[in-house]
């Protein structure tokens, strides 16, 4: 069924709170990722504003295969060559992009997909020359992620920045969301395929700050990729000034239940 939004400007829109959403390849690739968004059309309902920002590195890593393109890692980065660049933006800001809006539509929400390199939202610079069209990110101008949240759309965001050269970059998705989240003085989640910080009995921890980190990491409770995404998260939080929560995309309410701690792991900045 076709969903019709109505604008409905408003002068207080613009300082309800926002939540900017983080997702990856995984998410892009599963079968049953629909109750994510009707969770961001409950939260939105609810007086919040929900910013998605994705990457999709499984999607590129296909497509890169389909091509017959050779792709590597240099200090744990993917390489983003050049002539590589046409189709990492294809798939990104393109196919992956656009499907998410259509998705959220299905699922009654009002989407706009867009990148990092539209309105000025962030500035982006390379990162180095061995890995090519790979970007940094800040965060710029609020404007145009503003004007949308106020009147009630839904803004997808992808992972591809623009250096003030106009030279498109590919940017990690991590690193993007906290851009964005910077831009927009917004909580952010950090979702993936894990429903979050597990203790030494395989319970979630509701919520961790600096000091519990590095100690469970000393005893071992916490290691390997969970280890790189909690320390991510902690940055993440220092940087924004406020709790950043990971969770999993698969978790019933997750965007709800993470305000009040219910879901998903909160990492104090703290």
């Amino acid at each position: 069924m076709d969903i019709a939004h109505t604008s409905k400007p408003r002068q207080n829109r613009p300082s309800r709170p926002v939540i900017v959403v983080k997702v990856g390849g995984a998410f892009i690739d599963a079968p049953d990722k629909a109750a994510l968004f009707f969770d961001a059309l409950k939260a939105q309902q609810q007086d919040h504003h929900i910013v998605l920002v994705h990457g999709g590195g499984n999607h590129v890593q296909r497509l890169m295969d389909e091509l017959n393109l050779d792709t590597q890692k240099v200090d744990g980065l993917r390489v983003t060559p050049q002539e590589h660049l046409p189709y990492v933006v294809g798939a990104l800001a393109g196919t992956a992009n656009k499907s998410l809006v259509a998705l959220a539509r299905q699922s009654g929400m009002a989407a706009v997909g867009i990148s990092l390199a539209d309105g000025n939202m962030t500035t982006c610079q390379q990162f180095s020359n061995k890995h090519g069209a790979v970007g940094t990110v800040m965060s710029g101008n609020k404007k145009l992620l503003q004007t949308l949240c106020s009147d009630d759309f839904f803004p997808i965001v992808s992972s591809i920045g623009c250096s003030a050269h106009g030279a498109l970059l590919n940017v990690n998705a991590d690193d993007a969301a906290v851009a964005v989240a910077s831009v927009l003085n917004a909580r952010l989640l950090l979702l993936s395929d894990v429903e979050g910080v597990l203790d030494n009995q395989k319970m979630p921890i509701r919520k961790l700050n600096q000091a519990d980190i590095q100690t469970l990491i000393e005893q071992g409770v916490i290691r390997d990729g969970m280890a790189v995404k909690v320390n991510a998260a902690l940055n993440a939080a220092k940087q924004l000034g406020q709790p950043v929560t990971i969770g999993s995309w698969q978790a019933p309410n997750i965007i709800s239940r993470s305000l009040d701690k219910t879901a998903g792991t909160t990492i104090s900045p703290h």
